[in-house]
């Protein structure tokens, strides 16, 4: 089974609304192999790619991978700008989650020959940081189980992002102790489903915090030849948990941030070919 063989199962799964009952292929063992096939959807999926999330590695599994993180694309037809309330549609038989997140816009266009960033350098290429959501989904619905060679190889395990108010703003006066681990508490984030809390957190939760996440993150698409470019939109990763959700439920994420404590509501509907294919 090649690289090509899974890209295409899984882009035929997704365009047809329809769950696989396992894998499309060999398991990759390394994220090398997950990357390959990651390219390779990326074209068969044929859409702009208008930002990057970023997820993490389970503990036990970075030293293996030699890496704390991944990523995956964000396609154009799978954002939305946030109006109440946003429905997006879910795999019947896959994998669906919502995951409360800060997004970083890029300022302007990376160096396309950078492949190693530091924290202050990361701080650089941000403009300013907002509410969101990442729809977490795939036809697959072990995606998560089976480990990150398997979330990597299925766009990152995306299917959406819903942008939220401005929580904070950036500029060349800035530095990084304005996303330091002191000031990083006063970004927070909840999570509900159905009216049950699901969820606490905040930029505060990310190992780390979010400046290394960008700067991994820069480097690595550099080394894929595809740099950070302006306007791009970085999911840096899941705040208060990953939260499975289902067709016909209904979320509500409650952020706070120095310039902004915005409220985002969405609903589920089960995905088909239509919305499968815009999203």
């Amino acid at each position: 089974m090649t690289h090509d063989d899974i890209a295409q199962r899984f882009v035929a799964a997704r365009r047809e609304a329809r769950a696989l009952d396992g894998y499309p292929g060999d398991v990759p063992s390394r994220l090398e192999d997950s990357y390959a096939i990651q390219e390779r959807a990326i074209t068969l999926w044929n859409q702009p790619v208008i930002g990057w999330k970023i997820g993490r590695l389970a503990p036990e599994k970075q030293a293996e991978h030699n890496t704390e993180r991944l990523a995956g694309p964000i396609f154009a037809p799978t954002f939305k700008d946030y109006s109440a309330p946003v429905t997006l549609p879910v795999f019947i038989g896959g994998f669906a989650a919502v995951e409360a997140e800060f997004v970083f816009r890029i300022d302007h266009d990376a160096d396309p020959a950078k492949t190693d960033y530091s924290e202050e350098e990361a701080l650089r290429l941000i403009d300013a940081v907002f509410a969101g959501i990442e729809m977490a989904g795939s036809p697959l619905a072990t995606i998560n189980a089976l480990g990150p060679t398997v979330v990597a190889s299925d766009f990152g395990n995306n299917f959406g992002l819903i942008l939220g108010q401005k929580l904070a703003e950036f500029d060349s006066d800035s530095t990084v102790a304005s996303l330091n681990e002191a000031a990083v508490k006063a970004f927070t984030a909840r999570t509900e489903i159905d009216g049950k809390v699901v969820g606490d957190g905040g930029l505060f939760t990310m190992p780390g915090g979010p400046l290394k996440a960008i700067a991994w993150l820069a480097g690595h698409l550099a080394a894929r030849g595809r740099p950070l470019k302006r306007g791009q939109l970085i999911s840096s990763g899941a705040t208060t948990g990953i939260h499975d959700i289902l067709p016909g439920q209904s979320s509500v994420v409650t952020f706070s941030g120095p310039l902004a404590s915005p409220v985002l509501n969405l609903n589920t509907v089960p995905a088909t070919t239509e919305t499968a294919e815009l999203a």
